[in-house]
């Protein structure tokens, strides 16, 4: 473990203005070939463990998380969500709302990336490699909750679920294993061509 943070103190949050203000950025992430920025592994409730190198496995998703734990509303049985594995968010507009890199593990998204997460470029069933492992996003929505409206602010909240938001997936997109490996922060996350 690389450092684990308690999640604590609430920073000052971002008007509408500042974080359109911010947009053009988030919107100039690399389309096909970018870059893991950040792995988060949640080993409970409120707890980051930042990592330079982590397992991405079938059973687990980020070995030693906790997402195998976490019931889901989605499921029959109210058991963890196969498609809900992995949380992926872009570095360009976490770190806008967060103020800072030490607040961005927060979000509770294992995997923060420098891609283009829009519906467009990765639309659902869109494979992508990094390190030695391969994901596929899945078409499971991801939306901010109470907790990340405490975190980042109502504004943030309600930016990331507006029709631009959901457009460009900025609260994320969630991801499943497809092909287990090693992986590790500063390595390429790529697009792959699609099979269809």
């Amino acid at each position: 473990m690389d450092a684990m943070t308690r999640i604590d103190a609430v920073a000052d949050h971002l008007t509408l203005a500042e974080i359109e203000a911010g947009l053009e950025h988030v919107r100039g992430a690399p389309r096909d070939e970018g870059t893991l920025e950040m792995i988060v592994r949640r080993p409970e409730v409120d707890v980051r463990d930042v990592l330079s190198e982590a397992e991405l496995n079938i059973e687990e998703g980020l070995a030693g998380d906790n997402w195998n734990q976490r019931g889901s509303s989605r499921t029959d049985d109210g058991g963890p969500h196969p498609d809900m594995q992995l949380n992926i968010m872009s570095s360009r507009m976490l770190e806008l709302i967060a103020g800072s890199r030490e607040r961005m593990p927060l979000a509770g998204d294992q995997l923060i990336v420098d891609l283009d997460l829009s519906e467009a470029n990765l639309p659902a069933w869109t494979r992508l490699a990094i390190g030695d492992a391969v994901i596929e996003v899945t078409d499971q929505p991801h939306t901010g909750c109470a907790k990340f409206s405490a975190r980042f602010g109502v504004v943030a909240h309600r930016f990331v679920n507006s029709e631009v938001g959901k457009e460009l997936k900025l609260r994320g997109i969630n991801a499943r294993v497809v092909t287990p490996g090693r992986i590790r922060q500063g390595d390429t996350i790529r697009k792959l061509p699609s099979s269809a």
